[in-house]
């Protein structure tokens, strides 16, 4: 098939020629530049004064010493010559001093007696009742639950008695029930003690009387 460009529209022809033109011209203004820029200032150096070298002293921290106070001053001694007696001084014969008299015994301390302030649990005496135990047993009666369950057995009552051997207080240590505690607090209440002796002291004493409930 036959070429239907036209030989005057071919731009290869003039690549070349338009690249070496366009090179020579930039070639011409670099130079043309170069050649009529003006001369460079020349810049001062500056000039600057010598700095001034600081030197950092150290510094020693002050003591604040307290205030001492002087010492004492040493006593004076006198010194007593013998010249300083009279001539008439005559020491006492040992004969003629009398002997200083010593007691025979130390003296004793007194007997410092508790017994208006606490009750003794231990003394050589304990209370009694007056008339014996009987007389507290006969006023123990029995109630009529305690009859018909038949209950038996012993109640410990803690009474506090004082030196004229009145009861002045009762507690039940350990109980049947059935209403026997409250008959044998009663009866240790109603009971007048003989008083507990300590060194033959009448004394307040604490003790425990056991109350037996026996059915017949």
């Amino acid at each position: 098939m036959p070429s239907i460009k036209n030989p005057k529209a071919d731009l290869r022809k003039l690549y070349y020629r338009t690249f070496e033109v366009s090179l020579i011209l930039a070639l011409a203004v670099i130079v043309a530049a170069f050649q009529f820029s003006p001369q460079v200032a020349k810049i001062e150096s500056v000039k600057t004064d010598p700095q001034e070298i600081i030197k950092i002293e150290d510094i020693t921290n002050t003591v604040h010493k307290p205030d001492i106070p002087p010492p004492p001053k040493t006593p004076q001694i006198i010194t007593a010559t013998v010249d300083d007696l009279s001539d008439d001084f005559v020491l006492p014969d040992i004969d003629d001093v009398e002997p200083v008299k010593l007691p025979d015994k130390p003296p004793t301390k007194p007997d410092i007696d508790l017994s208006d302030e606490i009750f003794i649990e231990i003394p050589e005496e304990l209370p009694s009742p007056v008339g014996g135990l009987k007389s507290l047993q006969e006023k123990v009666h029995y109630t009529e639950i305690a009859k018909r369950i038949g209950l038996e057995g012993t109640v410990y009552i803690q009474a506090k008695i004082d030196k004229n051997g009145d009861v002045v207080e009762v507690i039940v240590l350990k109980g049947l029930g059935a209403g026997l505690d409250e008959e044998a607090l009663n009866a240790v209440k109603l009971t007048k003690f003989v008083p507990g002796k300590q060194r033959g002291k009448a004394v307040k004493v604490k003790m425990v009387i056991p109350i037996k409930f026996v059915l017949k």
